[in-house]
């Protein structure tokens, strides 16, 4: 082998935080089966069941439980959520875990819970999943969230 070949390094690969993944776009045939009108009364109800009645809140509310409530099946479901909200269901309960997190992280009332109990009252089961979800939609960890926008009352 020559010094050159020996000189050569492999390319630095960015570790991502909490092994969040690249979001892939799928084209899936079936979404262009939805009917509009249904749709939206299914898009309505769906919100209405996730924040007005905060079943985001929660973990054990799977799209099981959703499509029963909204009595259709779990695949029509999806293609709904994938279609009117471009997520799917775990990320669509996730975005509203996240608000009511960040909401309640900065609220004074709070203060005195931790971030483990922060992410139990908004629905989360576990605190790596919390962590992980809060990372992706925020950029930056609870506790430093927290940190931030205390230091900014002041």
């Amino acid at each position: 082998m020559s010094d050159l070949e020996n000189n050569v390094q492999e390319p630095e690969v960015k570790k991502r935080p909490y092994n969040l993944r690249e979001k892939k776009l799928k084209d899936a045939a079936y979404r262009s089966l939805i009917r509009p009108e249904l749709a939206d009364e299914l898009y309505d109800k769906i919100l209405n069941i996730i924040v007005v009645q905060k079943k985001y809140r929660d973990p054990n509310y799977s799209a099981k439980d959703l499509a029963k409530d909204l009595q259709t099946n779990t695949r029509y479901l999806s293609a709904v959520v994938n279609s009117r909200f471009g997520m799917n269901y775990s990320c669509l309960l996730n975005e509203y875990r996240i608000k009511e997190a960040m909401h309640l992280l900065t609220d004074k009332r709070y203060a005195d819970k931790n971030v483990e109990e922060i992410s139990t009252m908004v629905g989360f089961a576990n605190r790596q999943s919390f962590y992980a979800a809060f990372y992706k939609n925020v950029g930056e960890t609870p506790n430093g969230y927290r940190r931030k926008h205390s230091e900014r009352k002041k």
